[in-house]
């Protein structure tokens, strides 16, 4: 059966299964946190070959762990490696999956061919393939080539040096990309005041590691080892201490977003993102109006914000918009369909001009499981 076939059926299948899980979660409980590379991989090195990004990120990692274990005792940490041993990507994915983790943290050392190139930044899983963020991801993909021969077959022909390999991922869907966006967000607010303070931002690109993540996932890159600021701070043990740190601040926020929104089992109001005016209301008064929607019907969600777009944002393209309020996050649909087929009718068109656009379905004013 084609790559491509494959893969719309595995996507179509994972949104399906995974937004059931989501909406089940009570509390955080579980989380794996991912040293990037090891072993036989040294990941990114420095110019003089001295410094390697796997002890840091193995450094890192197990002293955020530490900082989640002292702080939440009844939380169960999980890492893909404690050691200096290689893992394989498929294999970090299957740990956490298998342990049904409710976050996946992974934490890498990013290097450019520029050398004025630093700053941190986070990635969710996504399909932008803009210049910066596909040199980052074919360098974080490149190393199944060291899985074996039968790394095509493993990752179901994928080619990490093949630029046509991505278009496959504009098919995928990560059914937790709000919360994922949520985490990646608080990480970066919070490495403002770190030892690098150059903030990237947060990037989407199609990473191997985070492709079946089945929970809420993020890949931190702390800095470049290629720049001479960054690897003297990167290079320091005390400042793994505070990276650590730093990642802690934005998940113990996160928990607390987490916990909020699912152990209550609350539910999400529908807001109109572009409200109708009234000649019986006065004018600009900065309110939203509820849309009501008692009936169960399905929606096309298109993206998610951490703030409210004007009707005439680039963002949108265009498109007559809703959104759905869930945290800090807006989640923004096209279209109100009865029944799923017509919203399947819907999705093609709407893919072109937003490729990881998906099917929600909506029921008294609240996001459901697609198999309730």
């Amino acid at each position: 059966m084609p790559l491509r076939v494959l893969l719309v059926i595995f996507s179509l299948l994972w949104i399906s299964t995974s937004r059931g899980q989501e909406n089940s979660m009570v509390m955080l409980k579980k989380v794996v946190i991912d040293p990037g590379h090891g072993g036989a991989d040294p990941g990114a090195v420095s110019a003089d070959r001295k410094v390697l990004e796997k002890n840091i990120t193995l450094s890192v990692s197990l002293k955020l762990g530490e900082l989640i274990k002292k702080s939440y005792p009844e939380i169960e940490v999980i890492y893909t490696r404690k050691t200096d041993v290689f893992v394989a990507l498929d294999k970090r994915t299957e740990i956490a999956n298998k342990n049904k983790a409710d976050l996946f943290i992974s934490i890498h050392v990013n290097a450019a061919l520029a050398r004025a190139a630093t700053g941190s930044e986070t990635f969710v899983m996504g399909a932008d393939k803009s210049s910066s963020n596909f040199e980052v991801t074919m360098l974080e993909n490149s190393v199944i080539m060291m899985e074996g021969d039968d790394y095509a077959t493993k990752y179901e022909g994928f080619d990490p040096n093949n630029p046509e390999s991505y278009i496959i991922f504009t098919l995928l869907q990560n059914a937790h990309l709000e919360q994922s966006l949520e985490m990646a967000s608080l990480v970066q607010k919070h490495f403002n005041n770190g030892p690098i303070k150059v903030s990237r931002g947060i990037k989407q690109g199609p990473l191997l590691v985070l492709w079946k993540t089945s929970m809420p996932s993020v890949l931190i890159e702390l800095g470049f080892i290629s720049n001479p600021f960054d690897l003297k701070i990167l290079n320091n043990r005390t400042n793994h201490d505070k990276f650590a740190s730093l990642i802690f601040n934005a998940f113990k926020e996160y928990k607390q977003i987490y916990d909020k929104n699912y152990s209550n089992g609350k539910g999400t109001e529908l807001i109109d993102s572009i409200p109708q005016r009234d000649a019986n209301l006065p004018q600009n008064t900065g309110k939203k109006e509820v849309i009501q929607q008692s009936e169960t019907h399905y929606r096309v969600q298109i993206l998610a914000v951490n703030k409210i777009l004007r009707s005439n944002s680039p963002d949108l393209k265009g498109r007559d918009a809703n959104f759905i309020k869930m945290g800090n996050l807006y989640k923004y649909t096209i279209g109100v369909y009865p029944t799923i087929d017509l919203a399947k009718e819907a999705l093609g068109s709407i893919r072109k001009d937003f490729p990881q656009a998906f099917i929600i379905l909506v029921r008294d004013g609240t996001i459901v499981p697609l198999n309730k």
